[in-house]
């Protein structure tokens, strides 16, 4: 037999292929006797994912929409690691979908996901504007992790980038580093904060600031530092790099290594987030750590708050980054 269709979901309960559509809409028409017919009469015949059977038979969603800036950045996987685990405790499921770190590619993620009319929304990293965050919390409740909102009608989980960025600076200057640069994040989630505390970092040592701009992927981080190295025109090179997240920070590496430069003996290098990569033991990846699960299961915590109890308040989680020392910082070749 092939996939069940709706006409075979009517024949099952003895109703119409019209009152079958009306039951998978939602729609308030129909009896809950007829309603409850049609539903037992999908499950039997797998027509209908378990879980939207139970949403459209209690009229309440059972879904939570999750959307991703990046599906190759290993943090984010982490994070939806403990939305997951939150949500199913409560009941929930999942629909997941990426942006693609594009803010026309992440409007039209939004539409897509309210198109299954999820209980409520969390995006992680979203680049898309305020305005259109805020259209999408007008129908859902909204949390988002790794992004600031002013909006009452959304929640934030975020680590403090800026004092990320002072502990990889501080560290670097212990070790006797004075030509530090920072590979930005672009566009990206977070990436001011982080470059701001590299810059009020480097002030407060008395060390002249040197932004290079980047994105959060790998291949920007070797482009950055490929331009970076070939522009230098006989100045000396910096001995350390803070990137702007681990995906980067790997990207930098490579590209040193293919200049010949030893990590950490000629330039050592911090990335961001601690991702699963950065503890890799041909990788042991010095950097500053977000608690990710922890992030995600804040966040679906504070979703369901909305959700099931109608909180109406704005929560906005701050949480306190730590250093992972690893093996790609070490002293200034030549203690310079």
């Amino acid at each position: 037999m092939g996939r069940p269709t709706m006409e075979d979901v009517a024949a099952r309960a003895g109703v119409s292929r019209a009152l079958v559509s009306l039951v998978m809409r939602g729609s308030p028409k129909v009896s809950e006797q007829r309603r409850t017919a049609v539903l037992k009469a999908a499950e039997e015949l797998g027509y209908s994912p378990h879980a939207m059977a139970r949403s459209l038979a209690s009229r309440t969603s059972t879904v939570l929409g999750v959307m991703v800036s990046d599906l190759h950045n290993p943090f984010f996987a982490e994070v939806v690691d403990g939305v997951d685990a939150a949500a199913r405790a409560e009941g929930f499921d999942l629909i997941i979908n990426t942006g693609g770190r594009s803010a026309a590619r992440e409007r039209g993620a939004l539409t897509s996901l309210l198109s299954f009319r999820p209980a409520g929304l969390v995006l992680l990293g979203p680049v898309v504007s305020a305005s259109a965050i805020g259209a999408a919390a007008e129908q859902v409740p909204v949390t988002l992790v790794s992004r600031s909102s002013r909006l009452s009608t959304v929640d934030t989980v975020n680590d403090d980038g800026e004092v990320g960025s002072l502990l990889a600076v501080d560290h670097l200057v212990a070790l006797g580093h004075r030509r530090i640069v920072h590979l930005d994040g672009g566009g990206g989630s977070q990436s001011a904060l982080r470059r701001r505390g590299y810059e009020l970092a480097m002030r407060r040592h008395g060390l002249s600031a040197e932004v290079v701009p980047s994105e959060y992927t790998d291949a920007a981080g070797a482009k950055s530092v490929r331009e970076f190295l070939s522009s230098r025109n006989g100045n000396p090179l910096p001995t350390a790099i803070v990137a702007a997240n681990d995906y980067n920070a790997i990207g930098a590496v490579s590209a040193l290594e293919e200049a010949g430069l030893r990590v950490p003996e000629d330039v050592s290098v911090i990335g961001y987030d601690n991702s699963a990569l950065a503890s890799l033991r041909h990788v042991s990846l010095t950097t500053v750590d977000q608690p990710r699960i922890e992030m995600g299961r804040l966040a679906a915590e504070a979703l369901l708050e909305r959700v099931r109890h109608g909180r109406t308040s704005p929560v906005r989680h701050l949480l306190h980054p730590a250093l992972v020392i690893r093996s790609t910082t070490g002293s200034p070749p030549g203690g310079s």
